[in-house]
This record gives C-alpha cells, structure tokens and sequence, in this order.
C-alpha cells in the first residue's frame, strides 16, 4: 500500500486561499466482518471536564455517521499514551485519532500508524516531527492574540498593565502558539512602557495546583502590586484565582482564561474571572467525527490551512474563536447550548 498522501491542489471560489484536499490511497485495514468502521481515539487524559465534553461529543457524532470508536485515555503519560496507540492498531482500527499530550512524543505512534497502513488526524494539538495526515484545531495562535488584546484595551489611560503571566504545559505546542499570540500583541506594548511583565512561568500538564504555586511565587516576590494574569485557560486561571482569593484579591485583579468550563463560566458571572475564549468544542467535535470517518473510509477531505509541524506543512481544519465576558456570556456559551443558563447563573 503506498502511504504517501495525495495533494492535490484546489482553487476555492471567490477566495485566495488554497485548498488541499486530502486521501490516503488503500483500503485500510478494516475486518472482513466488521460492517461498520471503526476508529481509535487516543486522548491525553479525561481528567478535565473540557475533555469529557469532546470525548461525548465525538462518540455522538461518529455513531449518527455510521461509525464506532474505541477509546482510550493515557493519563497524561507518554508511555501509557503509546501503549494505547498499540492497542488501537491492534483492533485494526480503520482511522486514528490523537490528542497528544506531548506532540512530539506521539510522532512515533503516527510512524506506527502509518506502518499500519492507518492514517492519522491531529485533534486540538499538534503533534510534531513526523508526516503528519491532518490536523483540527482552532486558531491557536489568534487565542493568545484575542486573551493579550484584552489586556490590552484595559491599559490605564498614561498608565501602564502589570502582568503576571501563567503559560500552559511546555510539552503542548498549543502552549507555545498560544504565548506566540499573546506575544504579538504584548511585546509592542512591553517595548512601549505600557506592560510590564512582574513574573512568569509555565503550569506543567495545565494542572491548577502547578498554576496557584506560580501565582502564589508571583505574590510572594511582588506583593499585591500587579493588575492582572494572563492565564492561558480556565484551569490555570482557577489555580490563580485560588491564589488571589486566599489574599483577599479575587475580583480584584483582571484574570483571563480559555475553555468556557463551567467553573470559569460560573466565575465570569461572579466577578473573580474576568474572560474566557470560547472555542466551539461541538463545532470542533462533531467536524473531527466526520472528518475521521472520511478518513476510515479513504474519501477525499478539503483543508484550506496548514500547520508547520518541523517535518511537513500539516493539512489543517482551522476553526473560529470567541472572546467571553459577563456581556456576552448569554449570547455566546448559553445560547450556542455549551452551557446551560441555569448551570452558569446558579444562585443568582
């Protein structure tokens, strides 16, 4: 079976952006008696509530397809997470899906895959260093870029912000593209006089516990002189939030956040969370499902991005993001029927 990826190079209408689409040749390896495909979800851990969403969600969608899933869950461990991987190939699953929790680690489970004759979609984070089928995320980079502009517009008029900022896990490539949008819009400003950044540091496995240590450091070395924290999502920004709240600062100071996990939602509305970035995770979901089955049935997919993974330009399905507050949180996360209004507003 030839391995290789077909691209084939499309013009969209009324648009300059190119197309790809995308078909891996071969039949793939499903079981003469099995009637359905059936495709391997791999995640980084379901430990977060933001996970359990997506992992329901895609089970939903590729189930109204036609499709069945076999799921495994590593823990955020990278041993664990390839031994998955070799179990799902085993069950000669006809795609696979991974969300890696080290995107470099996993470049070996997409070499074993693809000795498999299995083609691979990337969902949510990239995996790097390998000749990579396709990738699904939002615009990670504008996530950095919209949680940093909302800083931004919040400078005191001749004043200036000051910022502690709390990054995701080093071992996620969404943590670096989502500090590169941040960076884009701040370093100007930093360049300028009117940020300045007091303390930073990265959160190991996004864990909030890892978030309130950095943040408590950050109070221990400059007291309560700061403006805000540039929290990378929800789950670092509650490990900050219990941080300030212990110093009497919760909703105090202006804390960002990514997700829209019920938690953050529920703290936006109570004052202690100032943002989120609303990322559809049906949206992102129910286009992974269908792209996954696409792919176990080898039919043709069109990606109008890619994605620079160090070996390959990534065949990438790039999906819109929102900014949310407690303006908009109704218009947003509720009426799109992420969040329940009663679960969200509860109390009040």
């Amino acid at each position: 079976m030839n391995l290789r990826l077909l691209l084939v190079v499309v013009s969209c209408v009324l648009s300059v952006v190119t197309g790809l689409v995308v078909s891996r040749s071969g039949s793939g390896p499903k079981t003469a008696s099995r009637q359905r495909p059936l495709i391997g979800l791999s995640m980084d851990t379901l430990k977060e509530e933001r996970w359990q969403s997506d992992r329901d969600l895609f089970l939903k969608k590729a189930d109204e397809l036609g499709a069945d899933v076999a799921v495994q869950s590593a823990n955020s461990d990278d041993t664990r997470q390839i031994m998955d991987v070799t179990s799902l190939i085993t069950q000669k699953v006809d795609a696979l899906v991974i969300i890696p929790h080290n995107g470099e680690a996993m470049a070996k489970a997409v070499a074993m895959a693809h000795e498999a004759g299995i083609p691979v979609l990337s969902y949510d984070r990239l995996i790097t260093g390998c000749d990579l089928d396709l990738y699904i995320t939002f615009d990670n980079v504008k996530v950095g870029e919209l949680q940093a502009k909302f800083l931004a517009d919040r400078i005191p008029a001749g004043g200036k912000l000051r910022l502690v900022r709390i990054y995701g896990a080093k071992t996620d490539n969404n943590a670096k593209l989502f500090k590169q949008g941040q960076d884009n819009v701040l370093q100007p400003l930093i360049a300028a006089g009117k940020v300045e950044v007091l303390h930073e540091d990265w959160a190991d496995d996004w864990k909030p516990e890892n978030a309130k240590k950095i943040a408590n450091a950050a109070l221990t070395k400059i007291g309560h002189n700061f403006d805000a924290i540039l929290a990378s999502n929800d789950g670092t920004a509650g490990g900050a939030i219990q941080a300030l709240t212990e110093e009497g600062l919760a909703g105090k100071v202006i804390v960002t956040g990514q997700d829209a996990d019920l938690a953050a939602c529920q703290r936006i509305v109570n004052g202690t969370q100032t943002m989120t970035i609303y990322k559809p995770i049906p949206q992102l979901a129910n286009r992974a499902a269908e792209i996954a089955v696409q792919l176990a049935k080898r039919r043709p997919i069109v990606a109008k991005a890619e994605t620079d993974n160090g070996k390959i330009a990534v065949p990438s399905v790039l999906l819109d993001i929102v900014a949310v507050t407690q303006d908009n949180m109704r218009d947003t996360v509720v009426k799109d029927g992420f969040r329940k209004e009663a679960d969200v507003y509860q109390g009040k």
